[in-house]
C-alpha cells in the first residue's frame, strides 16, 4: 500500500483545482469513472455538488469508501473476510 500523496489537477464545475490523494484513491476514482461511464472531472463535479462542510479531498475519500461499500454489499463481500488479501500476513479477529 502506497500512502504517498499525489496531486492532480481536476476541473470541477468549470473551475480548475487540484486534489491530493493516495495512489490507491486515484486508481479507485479511475475505476469508478470507467464503471460509471464518466470522466474524472464529471465525477468530481458530482461529488462537489453533494459536499457538505468537509474538505473537498475528504468528500472524495468518503465517496470512494461509500461506493465500494455499496458494491461489496451488493455482491456479498461484506460477509466474507478480505483483510488477508489486502494485508497479507494479517487476519481479522473473530
Amino acid at each position: 500500500m502506497d500512502a504517498k500523496l499525489i496531486s492532480k489537477n481536476v476541473t470541477i464545475n468549470g473551475h480548475r483545482t487540484s486534489l491530493r490523494l493516495e495512489r490507491a484513491s486515484w486508481d479507485a476514482m479511475v475505476d469508478i469513472c470507467k464503471c460509471e461511464g464518466m470522466t474524472l472531472h464529471e465525477l468530481c463535479s458530482l461529488i462537489e455538488a453533494k459536499r457538505e462542510g468537509s474538505s473537498r479531498t475528504s468528500a472524495v475519500r468518503a465517496f470512494i469508501v461509500t461506493y465500494y461499500r455499496a458494491v461489496a454489499k451488493e455482491y456479498g463481500a461484506l460477509q466474507r473476510g478480505m483483510v488477508s488479501t489486502i494485508l497479507p500476513g494479517l487476519s481479522a479477529r473473530r
